[in-house]
């Protein structure tokens, strides 16, 4: 792991950050790459899900988006005289809640966890793929303590983390985006892609892989629209990247700097890693939500 001193400080915050000309051109991921890596996370996102099986310690909830029922595990550590600091993680594409099983086994004293179902994955519904970043951060924000919610988000949940800042700022506390994929000049459609679109292909295909691909190929022009309300951002922002991340390039900790121009930033560049930091990186990502814990929660 290596990290950077400050080259910007300010009267409210310090920021651990990387001077834009040390990081790599903006350069979209090459075609097979994108397609190995898709495969990869789709297996990745079958491991992952347990179906109605909760994390052991955790519990299953439920909770109303509209009409739409999601779907979410709990686990907290706490005496219960004080208030403890809620954390909700959100997954990538495809995936579930089972992404965060080792943090759901293992929650510091003062906090609560909550990992969700993203709309459409998981035992989230609905069965058909949601595509809007806003309506994946609109699902998730019942879930949020209005008292301050710490909201760490992995690759494509890094996007969905950011826009619940916007959407909810009184009440995200501070993001941790882990891998995160937000700059839309790295995306890039394969050209099977839409071949998974069409009617015969899209009805045989799993609906976690049916959903995630859906998304993907709608996520360039919802990053884009994201682009211009980054700057709304001001809560502290955490994020955490590794330097051989084939799936969402190092390339994003550039842009996320550069957009994220009002929010206090930690950047942790993880030298070696890959995409799959949830579960390679642990401690790190621990450490992260320590830093913007609240005061009387940081253990």
């Amino acid at each position: 792991m290596s990290q950077f001193p400050p080259d910007r400080p300010s009267a409210s915050h310090q920021e651990t950050i990387i001077p834009l000309e040390a990081l790599p051109a903006r350069r979209r991921r090459p075609r097979a790459l994108h397609t190995v890596g898709l495969v990869a996370a789709s297996i990745t996102g079958a491991v992952q899900f347990a179906g109605a099986e909760a994390t052991a310690g955790a519990s299953l909830m439920t909770y109303g988006w509209g009409d739409i029922t999601m779907a979410a595990q709990r686990s907290a550590n706490h005496s219960g005289t004080t208030a403890p600091q809620r954390v909700v993680f959100i997954h990538g594409t495809p995936g579930s809640a089972g992404a965060w099983e080792d943090y759901l086994a293992d929650v510091p004293e003062g906090f609560e966890f909550i990992a969700v179902d993203r709309a459409g994955f998981g035992d989230s519904g609905p069965d058909n793929a949601v595509t809007s970043l806003e309506d994946h951060a609109r699902a998730i924000a019942p879930l949020l303590d209005a008292r301050g919610t710490i909201v760490v988000g992995h690759s494509l949940g890094g996007p969905v983390a950011a826009m619940l800042g916007i959407l909810k700022p009184d009440a995200v506390q501070a993001l941790v985006i882990v891998a995160g994929s937000l700059d839309p000049a790295l995306e890039e459609i394969h050209f099977m892609q839409p071949v998974g679109e069409w009617w015969g292909v899209r009805h045989v295909l799993p609906r976690m892989i049916r959903n995630a691909n859906r998304e993907l190929l709608a996520l360039e022009p919802e990053l884009q629209a994201l682009s211009s309300r980054l700057e709304e951002l001001t809560m502290p922002v955490e994020i955490i990247h590794g330097t051989e991340d084939n799936l969402t390039p190092f390339a994003n900790v550039a842009y996320m700097r550069a957009t994220m121009v009002n929010a206090p930033l930690n950047i942790t560049v993880l030298e070696g890693e890959n995409h799959f930091l949830p579960w390679n990186a642990k401690q790190h990502i621990d450490a992260a939500i320590r830093r913007v814990a609240a005061p009387g929660n940081a253990p």
